[in-house]
Parts: C-alpha cells; structure tokens; sequence
C-alpha cells in the first residue's frame, strides 16, 4: 500500500519498489512506473497500484483418484504479474485517493484464478491414476501436469500474470485409508524388528552355549588334570613308600645282622666268661680241697664276716659262746671225735 499524506488540499504518493503505481487524470496517464513519488489533487486523480514482486500462494484441495479414494492436495504456487498495465485493465487495483488502500481485492480474484485452474489440471491427472501410484509418484505428476497446464493456460498472459514455479508438497489420504496403509509398513517393521530380536537372542543363546560349552571342556580338562595329578600323586606316593621299605628293608637287615653279631660276640664272650669262671671255679675248688678244714672254717668265717652288715656292738650270751665252742671243738675232732 502506497504511502499518501496530506498538504494544503494536496495529495503526496510515495510508492514501494515493488509496486507499480498507475496515475491516470482526465483519462490521461500521467505517471506510470514503480517506485514513484509525486503531488496530485484527489478529486481528478485515477490511482491504481499494482504489485510486482513475486507472490507465494498457498493452496490446499481435495481429489479423487482413480480407486475413488480421496486425497488432499498441499501445493504452492509462485507467481508475479509480469504486465502493470494489463493487470490494471483487467482487475481492479485502483485505490483510495485519501488513504491509498485498494478499492476491491484483485489479489483475492488472481488467488481464485491459479488455485482453480491448478486445481482443475491436478484432478484431471489424480482421477486416472490409483491411489498406490499416487502416493509413490504423484507429487512428481501432479506438479508436472499442473506446471505445464499453468503455463498453457491463455487467460494468465492475457491477465499480465506469470507463473514462476509451481510446487506439490504433499498428498496425503483420508485419516482411515492412511492408518489402514500404514498398517502393512508397520506390522513389516515389527516383524523386521522382532527379526532382530530373535536373531539377537539366538546370537546371544549361541554365545551363551559356546560359553558353556568352553566353561564345560575347562571343567573335563581340568578334571583329567586332577585324575593325572591324583595318579601321579598316588605313583609318587607308591613309589615313596617303596623306597621307605627298601630303605626300612635294608635298615633292618643291617639292624638284623648288627643283633646277630652282637649276639654272637655276647654269646663268644659268654662262653669265654663262663669257661673263665668254670676254670677258676676248678682252681678255686683245686685250692679248697688241698686246703685243711680249719682253714676253710677260716676263709667261710671271714666270707661270712665281709657279706654280714656293719654291726656296732655284739652281744654274746654264755649259751651261745657254750654252743660255738661246742660245734668249734666237734669239728676239730674230725669223725671220730679226736683232736685233729
């Protein structure tokens, strides 16, 4: 919108860069052009503005596909008008001499034309296709079929309109269908998800086997370790305690013949001690019988005197010195009673 102010019954225009401001007075066309500023009376002036720049129009309709399933079309097209001149001849862009604001809604009229017209080549296209082929290549052909049929249309250059690009974003299905399509893509996706899952036990069930499977060959080898070292330990043991009895073998042999030859020295030097003792017991009694009886009655007396104990004092009766000398003269007298 063009900006105007007011001065002494005057009138100042002072338009943007991307509008094209038309002056027209008396059925003359005084200023013509975008970007202008100039001073005009309200009462003769005609003013019309017509914008230049490029315009985004958004559109949203419903289709039918060959299947009879509708569809919601979002598409956005890009246009700007290309002929001022033309335009304002055929919309009406005049605006208000006092406030600058246009009289009718032309952009209104151009956003009816586009989205009619796209909307009319986008449901030629859709109605011969199925609806599986739309969602996988029907923005492509719908753009390309909506592109082509804007820029065939005769009534956009006779309106001075240009259409820049033209742009699908989306089809998309009833809310039901959709669910019911995505309901296929979902159960593969679990099943491709509980795929892995399985395949993740299995592998993880795999690796726990083969740890038991290692854990169990530890378990025999370390038990037929054990056995060997059982066996060795039991050899070792055996043969331990046949070197203990070879050695107890030997040492008892050597104690045997050590006892025997004491034996027999002990026996030797008995034998020997007794032949001693029997020949001094001959030459002792050799001697005895050569000796007289008073001298045996002597050496018994004085036997007798060293094996009696240690006797302090003596008492001798007159009985008993009667009954010694009784015995002492008997036996001096021999057998027969006489004197020896």
């Amino acid at each position: 919108m063009a900006d105007i102010t007011r001065r002494f019954g005057w009138r100042h225009l002072r338009g943007a860069p991307t509008a094209h401001v038309r002056h027209q007075r008396a059925g003359r066309l005084v200023h013509d052009g975008p970007g202008l500023s100039f001073w005009y009376r309200s009462l003769t002036a005609a003013l019309s503005e017509v914008p230049v720049d490029d315009r985004e129009l958004a559109m949203t309709f419903h289709a039918r596909t060959s299947d009879f399933q509708d569809v919601a079309v979002q598409a956005t097209v890009t246009y700007r008008i290309s002929d001022p001149g033309v335009a304002a001849a055929r919309l009406d862009f005049s605006v208000d001499p006092d406030t600058g604001v246009w009289r009718g809604a032309p952009l209104e009229q151009l956003a009816t034309l586009l989205t009619e017209t796209a909307q009319q080549h986008a449901l030629d296209v859709l109605a011969r296709t199925p609806l599986s082929a739309a969602l996988v290549d029907g923005v492509a052909a719908v753009r390309d079929r909506v592109a082509a049929g804007l820029a065939a249309e005769p009534r956009l250059p006779a309106t001075g309109i240009e259409v820049v690009a033209v742009r699908v974003v989306a089809l998309r299905p009833e809310p039901e269908v959709e669910r019911a399509l995505r309901t296929p893509a979902r159960e593969q996706i679990q099943q491709e998800a509980d795929r892995a899952t399985y395949e993740r036990r299995a592998v993880a069930v795999e690796r726990e086997r083969a740890i038991a499977e290692n854990e169990l060959a530890s378990q025999i080898e370390l038990a037929r370790r054990e056995e060997q070292l059982v066996d060795q330990r039991g050899t070792n043991a055996r043969r331990e305690a046949e070197e203990h009895a070879a050695a107890d073998a030997v040492r008892a042999e050597a104690e045997a013949t050590r006892t025997v030859r004491l034996a027999k020295a002990e026996a030797q030097a008995a034998r020997e001690v007794g032949e001693a003792r029997a020949r001094a017991q001959a030459a002792w009694l050799r001697v005895h019988a050569e000796v007289d009886v008073a001298t045996l009655h002597a050496l018994t007396g004085t036997r007798l005197a060293e094996n009696l104990p240690r006797i302090d004092s003596v008492t001798v009766s007159p009985d008993v010195v009667t009954g010694l000398l009784s015995r002492l003269g008997g036996a001096a007298g021999g057998p027969s009673g006489e004197p020896a």
